[in-house]
């Protein structure tokens, strides 16, 4: 059944249907994954009912595809091709060719380019909004069921299927039940799953901001005293140059950052950053959050898998949020494949452990390099400010270091090497 994102399908209440996969959230992460998996029964010629059920349209203060702008990392953007989804989005994003990391007030700093690894790019930079819209329509002109506006009301186990009874009162029999409902799981919260926490003390001001001259496809990373303040390039408009801003500080001065004037909040952006990216002009609306390290240890359950923010959720130091997620999706992928062509059952116990095994490693040492680059930035004990500035000079002097770190940066697994780094200068 072709999908139609702005209703339920006409679908009436209290009808119950069969589907395969019911994938609840329909952010980028489930919205990705219901094409992808639509795409994949397409080229297997395989017969695979998809439901995905969200509670907002995109534009309509969607949480998940709301003012934001996200880097998606050149590998990412390489499985997204693969996967069918990146064409419905390439119009959309703005190029990073060049990163700068620094480290405020200490001797620390080193660049990553793309021309340096042959590639065009280390990734691009997309605005939610825009993208959630991308996606929805290219749902609709798909065979996905998308039951939109919609939410989970109660979920029911079963041996062979669980039920989902929606707030409309429709009720799903799923083989196969993905959460894809963010951090709040409603999924995880009805099957009473633990969730893991670190909490850094720190919390996150957004915004977009106005520069004063081209941003010429550089991002920055600058380490400060009270956190990391991340800026992304993106698309000008009416000539106005703008950038991302992450920028992460104890709550306190959070809170006062996230509502204190527009003049106030640039004075004190351009004091924590610098001149290096030119003189900042504006501020966009500002949003802020706090920032948790939180994970899943098992992220599955009887006939039931978890991927993207609701298996965990980074700090953006290093922006590989979406990036972790995508690789849940890919693997996945994988895991749907097999069963289809050999006729399993999608949701049976040897494909959620099958599962299970793909995401151990990459989930442990991600999360692991995330943490220790919060806590390793984030202190001031003199002894590790020098040996983090030390590290980033080495990068610098030396090019062949930056491999495993721009390997991460653009979302390459374990075991991919970059082989067109320039020798160690002299």
């Amino acid at each position: 059944m072709s999908g139609d994102a702005g209703s339920n399908q006409g679908t009436s209440p209290l009808e119950t249907f069969e589907t395969d996969i019911a994938i609840v959230g329909g952010a980028m992460a489930g919205a990705t994954l219901a094409l992808a998996l639509d795409k994949l029964a397409s080229d297997l010629g395989k017969s695979l009912r998809i439901t995905l059920i969200e509670a907002r349209r995109p534009g309509d203060e969607h949480p998940g595809f709301d003012g934001r702008a996200i880097a998606v990392a050149e590998g990412s953007i390489t499985e997204l091709k693969r996967l069918g989804v990146w064409r419905h989005l390439s119009q959309l994003g703005t190029s990073i060719t060049d990163i700068h990391v620094s480290d405020r007030s200490h001797f620390g700093m080193t660049e990553l380019g793309s021309k340096a690894f042959g590639l065009p790019y280390l990734g691009q930079v997309v605005e939610l909004e825009a993208v959630g819209k991308a996606l929805f329509a290219a749902i609709e002109k798909s065979q996905i069921r998308c039951l939109c506006p919609d939410s989970l009301q109660r979920l029911e186990a079963g041996q062979d299927a669980h039920t989902l009874v929606l707030a409309s009162g429709v009720v799903l029999k799923a083989k196969l039940v993905v959460a894809a409902d963010g951090l709040g799981s409603a999924v995880r919260s009805h099957f009473n799953l633990p969730l893991e926490q670190v909490d850094f003390g720190q919390s996150a001001v957004i915004a977009n901001v106005a520069l004063d001259r081209p941003h010429n496809h550089w991002a920055w990373e600058r380490f400060t005293g009270s956190g990391p303040l991340a800026l992304l390039p993106m698309a000008d408009i009416h000539g106005q140059h703008r950038l991302s801003l992450v920028w992460a500080m104890p709550p306190e001065e959070a809170e006062h950052y996230h509502h204190c004037d527009e003049a106030e909040f640039v004075s004190a952006l351009q004091q924590a950053f610098g001149y290096r990216a030119g003189q900042f002009t504006a501020a966009g609306s500002r949003h802020s959050y706090e920032l948790k390290l939180s994970w899943m240890p098992r992220p599955i359950h009887h006939r039931c898998v978890f991927v993207g923010n609701a298996a965990q959720t980074l700090h953006p130091i290093a922006g590989q949020g979406f990036n972790l997620g995508l690789r849940d999706i890919v693997d996945l992928l994988s895991v749907v494949k097999a069963a289809l062509v050999q006729g399993e059952d999608i949701g049976d116990i040897r494909q959620l452990h099958a599962y299970l095994r793909l995401r151990e490693q990459d989930r442990r040492e991600t999360l692991l390099a995330i943490e220790s680059l919060v806590r390793g930035f984030s202190n001031q004990y003199w002894p590790l400010v020098a040996g983090r500035s030390l590290g980033l000079r080495l990068l610098s002097w030396c090019p062949p270091l930056k491999a495993p770190l721009a390997s991460r940066a653009m979302g390459w697994r374990r075991g991919v090497r970059l082989s067109t780094v320039s020798p160690c200068e002299d």
